[in-house]
């Protein structure tokens, strides 16, 4: 079955065709590490960990590339403003090299919370500097870039499918471009972005900087990513992701100097997720609207119930975060792993409801791979594996499985679950303490001491604990605490 994906560039789904035959290149626009990353930022990398592992299950070997920006990102996508890790590093009386590393080791525990594969290749921008200073005398030599005073710029005027990507206007484009952007009266044109910047002017105290062949200076945040990429991908690769709010300025620059480096395109497929909406208004640091993982967790939500959240909504559908939605996804998520505990515990020698079993896991496991390859859909992947489960799991409470039909299920269960990534399969951790109390309320119900069996319950619910008697016995799923919303 063809993969499909939609491709921002082409403005239309397209039948994915890899440059290699057995290998995918794939770009992940990564982090700026002055700060945490916000939940809105982490469902962008959730979304490419899912396109990770489709194309893995498709076969692939994936080659992936994020970069981590700890230079050159300013507080304007667009040139303007200071350096966003600078400005940390005053804030927080530290060295702009460990605001980097803190918040770099803070990205890293998020993504495995939320069970992000890592990536490949995880690069700081810092390691790729001969790289990016080799890219702008590329740029400068074919006519491409031109020094002043105060930085290096790309000319878009040399550059004539600038905004192939973004498809705007390139007047509309440059009503919108802010005073302190175009203030270098050097520039030639007011949209022409920086490559690299002097250490002169309100840079002259910039904490990291470089000799380069037009003085001291550090690289302007778009060029890190071409670096990069086509340092370990080449060029053209096959895919390059992010969020859709990088497609007007920031891959649009990529794209720009990528090309006009080296006359081929930069990458064949173009792949964003739209935002993370919270009270009306998109999830942003610069709004101060924002809520990272440590907040979630904070108030006794399991990361991977904001992961199953995410998996609610096509990756180009904006999604809307409350604390309400976060409680609902988690009861939804820990209630399909309740069921799935249920379904995986064998109770009879002898296959049951064998013609049923075998229709219901065939059907889901055609239905689940063609939504996932079809641009990933997979809201309805995951509605497929509800239904399924709710089938399966009626029929088993009815006339239990054989233990062969609970370990084929159980390998339909983890094929589904290598793409969505939600540790479905695994049993919750259960203290020594809880497990004592378990069986101490199994005995009170032999003796029919019911009262007993309640007030046991009532003190196992206190631990983050609930039990569910089925005719297979009781099964226990981890509450944490009541979620403070």
């Amino acid at each position: 079955m063809a993969m499909k994906l939609y491709n921002t560039l082409t403005r239309r789904k397209e039948v994915f065709q890899p440059i290699h035959k057995r290998w995918v290149g794939l770009y992940t626009c990564g982090p700026t590490v002055y700060n945490y990353a916000h939940i809105g930022n982490l469902r962008t990398y959730i979304f490419e960990d899912i396109l990770q592992r489709t194309l893995e299950e498709k076969g692939y070997t994936v080659k992936r590339v994020m970069n981590i920006t700890d230079v050159g990102h300013l507080t304007s996508d667009a040139d303007a403003g200071e350096d966003k890790i600078e400005r940390a590093a005053k804030e927080e009386g530290k060295s702009a090299e460990d605001i980097a590393r803190f918040y770099t080791n803070a990205f890293l525990r998020d993504i495995k919370a939320l069970n992000i594969k890592k990536p490949k290749y995880i690069e700081p921008a810092t390691r790729h500097i001969k790289k990016q200073i080799a890219l702008v005398q590329q740029l400068i030599d074919k006519g491409h870039a031109y020094q002043t005073n105060s930085a290096v710029y790309f000319d878009i005027a040399t550059f004539p499918n600038y905004t192939k990507l973004s498809r705007q206007l390139l007047e509309a484009q440059r009503i919108g471009v802010r005073d302190e952007v175009v203030r270098d009266p050097e520039k030639r044109n007011p949209q022409d972005f920086a490559l690299w910047f002097k250490t002169v002017g309100k840079f002259k105290h910039h904490l990291m900087h470089w000799q380069s062949p037009w003085g001291e200076g550090f690289p302007g945040w778009h060029l890190e990513c071409s670096a990069i990429s086509t340092g370990i991908l080449g060029q053209p690769f096959d895919i390059h992701t992010g969020g859709i709010d990088h497609i007007n300025i920031h891959h649009t620059n990529e794209i720009a100097q990528s090309e006009a480096a080296y006359d081929k395109p930069l990458a064949n497929y173009w792949l964003h997720a739209a935002f993370l909406i919270i009270n009306d208004d998109r999830m942003g640091k610069s709004k101060k609207n924002f809520v990272i993982l440590k907040d979630i967790q904070a108030r006794g939500f399991d990361p991977l119930a904001y992961r199953y959240l995410t998996l609610t909504a096509h990756y180009r559908s904006m999604l809307n975060f409350s604390w309400d939605n976060l409680k609902a996804a988690q009861n939804a998520y820990e209630n399909l792993k309740l069921k799935i505990q249920i379904v995986l515990t064998p109770g009879n020698k002898k296959d049951a409801n064998e013609k049923k079993f075998k229709s219901l896991t065939e059907t889901f496991q055609k239905d689940f791979t063609a939504y996932i390859r079809n641009d990933l859909q997979v809201p309805q992947a995951l509605a497929a594996l509800h239904t399924l489960i709710d089938e399966i799991l009626s029929l088993h409470i009815s006339k239990p499985f054989s233990k062969k039909q609970v370990k084929r299920m159980s390998l339909v269960l983890k094929a589904a679950d290598a793409i969505l990534g939600l540790n479905l399969t695994e049993s919750p951790t259960i203290p020594e303490e809880v497990k004592k109390l378990i069986e101490e309320r199994e005995q009170s119900r032999v003796h029919q001491q019911f009262m007993q069996a309640d007030a046991l319950r009532k003190k196992i619910r206190t631990l983050g604990y609930e039990i569910e008697d089925t005719p297979l016995g009781p099964f226990i799923k981890k509450v944490s605490s009541t979620p403070n919303t």
